[in-house]
């Protein structure tokens, strides 16, 4: 069993393909379900007779945080449920948007999404709905503990390379943020915006003097 991290440190990144879920989803410090405030359980909780399309479990969503390399602040918390909710077959713009002022208005202080949340939110409801991933809720998650992430994002269709991509464009438009300061942009410690073509040697360019 590994330490678990306080709720603020814990980011799990994307390069860690080689790990267990279990193994990441063993640091993470995870709130129990009775802890959730009713108005949240109202809509993103699969029993609810009003929940909306791609309302999962706990357990299930915690896996989503371990898969998708996001962290527990409430930027993170919004771009999981905004990819969550992208990728669920049923998903309607009528949802979309009530979603956007429940969780904006009517959630408890602690869960409610500021402006700048809404941001990472529709990022990851974008994300969601152009990516290969599809109905993740409905996903047997709690079951793939043993399994490789790597393995585990390859068959649900979870795109590393495109969570990168979404990363550094949430970055963009929230760049100072603690949550936006420490999303994996990169693929091993090579951030693709910070790669340039080679310089041409200089006997290619520089030339004698006449």
């Amino acid at each position: 069993m590994r330490r678990k991290l306080h709720w603020s440190d814990w980011n799990p990144g994307l390069d860690n393909g080689q790990l267990t879920l279990q193994q990441i989803l063993d640091t993470m410090p995870a709130a129990e379900a009775d802890q959730i405030p009713w108005q949240v359980r109202l809509l993103e909780n699969p029993s609810s007779a009003i929940a909306l399309p791609g309302a999962i479990s706990l357990q299930r969503h915690d896996a989503l945080h371990a898969l998708l390399g996001r962290g527990l602040s409430n930027q993170d918390e919004a771009f999981v449920i905004g990819y969550t909710m992208g990728a669920a077959r049923r998903i309607r713009s009528w949802q979309f948007s009530i979603f956007r002022v429940v969780a904006t208005r009517l959630y408890p202080k602690a869960y409610r999404f500021k402006r700048s949340d809404l941001i990472a939110f529709d990022l990851g409801f974008a994300q969601g709905q152009r990516g290969n991933a599809r109905d993740l809720h409905e996903a047997p998650l709690e079951s793939f503990g043993a399994r490789p992430l790597g393995a585990l994002r390859i068959e649900l269709g979870i795109d590393i390379h495109a969570l990168h991509a979404a990363y550094r464009a949430e970055t963009t438009y929230l760049p100072q943020t603690t949550a936006s300061r420490r999303l994996d942009k990169d693929w091993r410690g090579v951030d693709p915006s910070d790669l340039h073509p080679p310089e041409a040697p200089e006997s290619e360019w520089k030339r004698d003097p006449p």
